[in-house]
Parts: structure tokens; C-alpha cells; sequence
């Protein structure tokens, strides 16, 4: 066997290693304990019976710290709350080890009593020194790391000061006042008001709604911090902290049991499912205990990506949504619930091609749900827009047209329902993957309008609402995901430019394009009903012939030049209003 392999540190290790130290310094500790008795002359008598006595201790030691798990804690990761483990566990060692001696005294005279309390205090000075050794020294040695400062005294720190990052942490800081003062880890907690300034890197470890991580990542580089991290306790690692981040919306009350109970063991099918949305909601299928996907995708290399990807039973079909003959073959898998993501999205592109994005959205969605109806799905989920609300472009009158198909065909026996939201963070084609590649580019943001605004939701989180949603639905509903407050597009340019340590007022302004609405709306009117989840709404549901809207749909898909379409989309939509 190699040196390295039986040097190489494992618990079994560590626990012996720790037991023969104890040993050890417990003996010194009795011994000096003698010394300081008898004023460093020890009768010979007093020592007749030493090995005795010290044996009692030390297994009485012993046996409590193994009782308080202190054999199994790494001595790097040493503590304030191990410290008190270790006092506790040695203060009932000496009691019980005292007790023996004194009960049993006969079999120990002469024996000198003081001899106990002494060895007590220095016990724990000299053991509780050797538990912390290894931090002192390792963090004293840690001068080629980072210097940086935590924000949050939290279980989320305690978990990062046990790792091995390339961080020499200095100081922790929080602006709760029960927490400052106090100890965590043996760093004493500062208020944030304290912070100087001299260390340029912090690591965010505080859970943070929005505006207040927004506010704090501002008072840091007010502060001249200019390497702000994240702590991820989930995937154990520290980032650079994100426009996401900064962003990001988290859901009130996320029901995850709900969602379990809503796909476990089910055969999902999803389309779309290399998109964005569908690619989480995969991900997400997978996670909660679906039984098998039935993966639908137009784009073979999305559709390789996601199939590589996924561990669960799943089956791809390359197939055009659009294209009724060929979606029928992937019904005959008998999937329990749909969940149609598959759309154009881009609403320039949807602009130039209006009736490729007609024959995408509302033809493609028509044949899912027709046949989602026909093979006796139990559940359809449709994913829809803000930009279905009153539309001013040919995207969101398209996806208008499905939330009203959908709310108004006949299903006996399939729920469906269509869940609306805002932007999501992060997905292909959006505003935020443009602005990195501008930034690194050293280029200027370009902006369409000072006073544009847009809601935002990570994906993750918007694709559980999804799911959550799903588990709601009776049929015919359009639930609607609570965005949070929208974001000014030019606060959203400033904001990624200052993390970025470029100039914020880098930004240029090129005017609204084609059918873009200054302000997106997620309700029609003001008629909606809460549901049990104050994250979701449910619109009123409007009533729609459905032999007229067949009709006019079937005149719709005739229909080649850009004008006709838009004339005929107006005639479906009234609201519709479009700014090409």
C-alpha cells in the first residue's frame, strides 16, 4: 500500500487520532495538575496511584466525547458551538469520574481532591487548544487566498466556512441587531454599517427579496467593494453575483408537494422540449418523479441536448408541432399530461414572418390540444404571454388566439388550462444574453425606449408556478403567474454595466420596434380570482363561439400576405391593436 493512501485522512482516522491526543494531553494535564497542587514537589506517596486515577478521567473523557460526536468533526471546522460541546461533554466527564473516585476512595488514598477541579480548567484549556489548532495555523498559512468578507450569519455561512474556498474570510457582517455581537464560528459579527471598505471582495450568504439585494450590492459598491459573490448552498459553490440574481423573484409560496403529487409517476410529454421553458420543465418532470417524457422538438440539436441530458425513461421525437400526421405518431405513446411550450417567441421575427408564426403557434397548438383531446389526456398545460394581453404584435395576437382556443373547446375528459407570465431570465433570444455579449464586446446597450418596462421571473421558479398551476386546473382557466413589480429596461442596462465595472451611462436609445408595447400587461380587466397560492390568478374566461372562431381560423390559415393576416387576427381579437 502507498504512503499517500494510508496517510490520506478518513474518519476512522481522524476518530483514533483525536482519541490518542486526548489520551495523551489528559496524562500532561493530570500531571501538571499535581505539579500546581503540591507547588511543582509531589510526595512520592500521591503518585502511588496515579495511573489509576488518570485512567478513570481520561475513560470517562473519552466515553462523553464520543457520546457528543466530537470524534467526528473535522478539526479545521472546530467551532464556537463544538467548543461548547466539548466543555459540556468534559464538565459531565469530571462529575461522573469524580463521583467514582470519591465513592471508591478508600481503594485511592491518599489522594488529593483540588487535584480534579485543576485538571478540569486545563483539560479543557489544553484539549480545547489542540481542537482548534489545525483552523488557527490553516487560516494564519491562507495568505495566497482572497481576502473577503461574508454578509449574512447564517446556516448558509456555516456551511460555506466548511469548505474549502480560495477565500481567507476576515469578517462577517449583518444589519440584524440580535445577531450583532454575537459569535458565529468564532468571527464576531459587525454591523454593515462597519464595513470600510479595505477588503474588495464580499460573498453574499443572506437570503435577500429583490429591492434589498438590489440595495445592498449598491452600498457595497458605494463602498468601493467592486467583487461581489454569491453563496449557492445548493449546488456548494460561490459566484459572481448576476443580473439574475438581482432580478430574480422568488415565489411566496411554492408548493413543491403539490407539484410532486401532480406529476409523480405520470408520462409527460412536452413540446418544445429544447426551449427554454421546456427544457426546465423537463428537468423539473424528472425531479418531481414523472414516470417517462415524451420529448417533441422541430430543432434536432435541442433536441439532442435535452435527450443527453436527462437520466429518466424519455423518448425524442423530432417532430413539427404543425404538422398533424406526424404529432399524431407521438400520441400513441398515451401520455397523461401535455405540457405545450413549443412557439416562436421572438416578436420582430414573428413581425417579418407573420404567417409562419400563425401556422407555428395557433395551427401547432390547435393539433396539440385536438389531439391531446382525442387520446383522452388528462391534463394540458398551455404556456402563454403577457404579451397576449391586449396584443400590439402578431406574436402575442397569436398566442391569443390559443388561450382562447383553449378555454373555449369542448373536452370531456382532458383538463386544460393555459398559464400566462412576463420574460424569464436568462432564455434564448431575450434582452439579458445580448447585454453580456454588448458588455464584452465594450459595446453600447441598446435600449428601444428610457420609460420601456418588462416583467421578469427565473425560469426554475416560473416553470414550478407552471406545474403548480397545472395541479390547479378544472379546464378552460388562464392562470396568471405574479410577476412581481416590472423592471425598467434602461435600470435593468445601468444595473448590468456597474456589475460589470463599465460605465452605466453607456447606453444608447433606438426607438420602440415593431409592435413592441412601451408597459406589458399580465390581466385583461380586473376581473380575476385568487386561487389558494398568492402567486397565481386566475383571468375571467372568455366566452367565444366556437364554430365562428373555427371559421375564422380556417380563413386565418389561407390567409399569405402580412396585411391579410393582421386584418383577420384583428377580426378574431378586438383588442388587438397592432403597432407594426
Amino acid at each position: 500500500m502507498k504512503l499517500s493512501t494510508l496517510l490520506r485522512p478518513t474518519k476512522t482516522k481522524r476518530a483514533l487520532f483525536f482519541v490518542i491526543g486526548d489520551i495523551l494531553i489528559s496524562i500532561f494535564t493530570l500531571f501538571l495538575a499535581y505539579l500546581l497542587r503540591f507547588n511543582f514537589s509531589i510526595p512520592k506517596a500521591y503518585l502511588h496511584n496515579f495511573i489509576e486515577i488518570a485512567f478513570i478521567l481520561i475513560f470517562s473523557k473519552v466515553t462523553f466525547y464520543h457520546i457528543f460526536k466530537l470524534y467526528f468533526v473535522n478539526w479545521r471546522f472546530f467551532s464556537l458551538k463544538e467548543l461548547k460541546s466539548l466543555i459540556l461533554a468534559t464538565t459531565l466527564a469530571y462529575i461522573v469520574g469524580g463521583a467514582i473516585l470519591l465513592i471508591f476512595r478508600e481503594y485511592f488514598i491518599p489522594f488529593p481532591r483540588s487535584v480534579i477541579i485543576i485538571d478540569y480548567f486545563l483539560s479543557i484549556l489544553f484539549i480545547g487548544f489542540f481542537r482548534i489548532s489545525k483552523r488557527l495555523i490553516y487560516e494564519k498559512l491562507s495568505t495566497d487566498k482572497i481576502p473577503a468578507l461574508i454578509i449574512g450569519a447564517n446556516e448558509k455561512t456555516i456551511s460555506l466556512l466548511k469548505q474549502n474556498i480560495p477565500y481567507s474570510i476576515f469578517e462577517i457582517y449583518e444589519n440584524e441587531e440580535n445577531l450583532v455581537g454575537s459569535y458565529l464560528y468564532g468571527y464576531k459579527i459587525k454591523n454593515i454599517s462597519q464595513i470600510d471598505g479595505k477588503i474588495k471582495t464580499a460573498i453574499i450568504t443572506k437570503e435577500l427579496d429583490r429591492d434589498n439585494l438590489d440595495k445592498l450590492v449598491e452600498f457595497l459598491q458605494s463602498k468601493g467593494i467592486d467583487d461581489i459573490k454569491i453563496y449557492n448552498p445548493f449546488e456548494r459553490r460561490v459566484k459572481d453575483i448576476s443580473i439574475e440574481d438581482l432580478l430574480a423573484r422568488k415565489p411566496k409560496d411554492l408548493d413543491k408537494e403539490a407539484i410532486k403529487n401532480f406529476v409523480k409517476d405520470k408520462k409527460v410529454l412536452v413540446t418544445g422540449a429544447g426551449g427554454s421553458i421546456g427544457s426546465e420543465i423537463c428537468r423539473l418532470c424528472e425531479k418531481y418523479g414523472a414516470k417517462e417524457l415524451i420529448l417533441v422538438e422541430n430543432s434536432e440539436f435541442n433536441l439532442y441536448s435535452i435527450n443527453e441530458e436527462l437520466t429518466i425513461k424519455r423518448k425524442p421525437f423530432l417532430v413539427d408541432v404543425s404538422k398533424k400526421e406526424e404529432l399524431k405518431r407521438v400520441f400513441e405513446e398515451k401520455p397523461d399530461i401535455v405540457i405545450h411550450t413549443a412557439a416562436y417567441k421572438h416578436v420582430p421575427l414573428c413581425e417579418e414572418n407573420p404567417r409562419s408564426a400563425v401556422i407555428n403557434n395557433i395551427l401547432g397548438t390547435i393539433n396539440t390540444i385536438d389531439l391531446a383531446i382525442e387520446n383522452g389526456v388528462k391534463d394540458f398545460i398551455l404556456i402563454s404571454t403577457d404579451k397576449a394581453v391586449r396584443p400590439t404584435n402578431v406574436m402575442g395576437a397569436t398566442k391569443r388566439v390559443c388561450e382562447i382556443y383553449a378555454q373555449n373547446v369542448e373536452s370531456k375528459d382532458t383538463k386544460i388550462c393555459a398559464v400566462r407570465f412576463g420574460n424569464v431570465l436568462g432564455s434564448s433570444g431575450s434582452v439579458i444574453p445580448k447585454f453580456k455579449k454588448l458588455i464584452k464586446e465594450n459595446k453600447p446597450l441598446p435600449v428601444t425606449h428610457p420609460e420601456i418596462t418588462r416583467y421578469f421571473m427565473l425560469i426554475p421558479e416560473a416553470c414550478q408556478l407552471v406545474l403548480q398551476a397545472g395541479s390547479l386546473a378544472k379546464s378552460g382557466e388562464i392562470f396568471i403567474l405574479d410577476m412581481g413589480e416590472p423592471v425598467k429596461i434602461v435600470d435593468l442596462a445601468k444595473k448590468m454595466l456597474r456589475l460589470y465595472g463599465k460605465d452605466e451611462n453607456n447606453i444608447i436609445f433606438t426607438g420602440l420596434r415593431a409592435g413592441e408595447k412601451l408597459y406589458e400587461e399580465l390581466l385583461i380587466n380586473d376581473a380575476e380570482k385568487e386561487t389558494k397560492y398568492k402567486d397565481i390568478f386566475v383571468a375571467k374566461p372568455t366566452i367565444y363561439d366556437f364554430n365562428k372562431l373555427q371559421n375564422h381560423l380556417n380563413e386565418l390559415f389561407k390567409k399569405i400576405q402580412k396585411e391579410e393576416i393582421i386584418e383577420k387576427l384583428k377580426e378574431i381579437i378586438p383588442e388587438f391593436n397592432h403597432k407594426g
